[in-house]
């Protein structure tokens, strides 16, 4: 296969809301050793692009400019070295970088195949929360069968992930959202109780619903907002995770004592820098443990929204106003 030498990607000439997005003409990357290169045929929206798109989450030095984290389809060149993978194969990965473009580079150790009887779309909304979710619930906060497990954010791309995942894996799941069509929506993707936070508070819904012992592991995307309310809605022993903070990050006049005496963990992580071995080891786990599941139909990704690249912009809009269920996928 003769490749192009130029791609159409998705251009940032500036910082700033969903239109300084456009269109641009660009070289294709080359394949450094230990990646592949891929003909992107879908790719992933997240609030990670939003936040790179408005100038406060950068990428790393050596990774692409270009927005993007999440990537599906075919493999058409490979770097220098050992691979699993072969010119013609179905993938999906996990991107340093550039995903809004025709053509897009893996380290090969963020590459998974495509599920059973997936297409691109499917295939190219399940990284980024994959990786997210199982690095931060299963391998840091330590889910377990039989847990209590709340997910904040229960209908967005990590949400609908977390709560399959969790139930999956025999947690029990409450998970907080913002409408009644949201709770209805996470109550069928698998959790016990929907607690919708514009009419209840969530830390009185918990202590009923665990009958005062509190939650296992809270999964949070909002921070300081929440950060009080979550110390007091977990058990003896149980862990905070954050992993993003839609509602701020720093909390003034903070009693810590709760954190010694319940014997609590607080933790968080952003996945982007994490070093190549630390990713490949989840992309293992992954394809060990939650691959079966998607193969099987156990589990599957929420597409909420399909737009064709060149209507980023509506996407990203998208993203921003937070009505949607699950994930955004971009087509190319």
């Amino acid at each position: 296969m003769t490749l192009p030498t130029t791609m159409r990607y998705v251009d940032l000439p500036s910082f700033g809301g969903p239109d300084v997005m456009t269109m641009a003409s660009g070289p294709v990357p080359a394949p450094k050793a230990g990646e592949v290169l891929v003909k992107v045929e879908a790719a992933g929206v997240n609030r990670p692009d939003v936040a790179q798109r408005q100038g406060s989450y950068p990428p790393p030095k050596d990774a692409s400019p270009i927005l993007g984290l999440e990537v599906a389809g075919t493999v058409v060149a490979i770097g220098e070295g050992e691979t699993d993978y072969a010119v013609g194969d179905k993938v999906c990965g996990l991107a340093n970088g550039g995903g809004y473009a025709e053509f897009c580079t893996l380290p090969q150790g963020q590459v998974l195949p495509w599920p059973k009887g997936y297409d691109a779309v499917k295939a190219a909304a399940l990284p980024e929360t994959f990786f997210t979710v199982w690095a931060n619930l299963f391998q840091m906060a330590g889910l377990t069968e039989g847990e209590t497990v709340l997910i904040h954010g229960g209908s967005s791309g990590i949400g609908t992930t977390a709560i399959q995942l969790a139930k999956a894996f025999g947690a029990d799941v409450l998970t907080t959202v913002g409408s009644q069509a949201k709770a209805e929506a996470c109550v069928k993707l698998g959790a016990r109780r929907s607690i919708n936070y514009k009419t209840e508070d969530f830390a009185e819904v918990v202590k009923a619903e665990t009958d005062g012992k509190g939650v296992d592991i809270i999964l949070d995307m909002i921070g300081a907002a929440y950060f009080e309310k979550n110390i007091a809605s977990l058990a003896k022993d149980g862990c905070l995770s954050i992993i993003a903070f839609l509602g701020g990050s720093t909390v003034e006049k903070l009693n810590l004592a709760p954190i010694m005496v319940k014997r609590l963990t607080v933790t968080g992580s952003t996945m982007r820098p994490r070093t190549a071995s630390e990713k490949r080891a989840i992309r293992d786990d992954l394809v060990a443990s939650a691959w079966p599941l998607l193969d099987a139909g156990t589990v599957a990704p929420v597409i909420h929204g399909v737009f064709p690249i060149d209507k980023v912009a509506d996407a990203h809009r998208l993203m921003e106003d937070s009505s949607h269920i699950g994930k955004i996928v971009l087509t190319l």
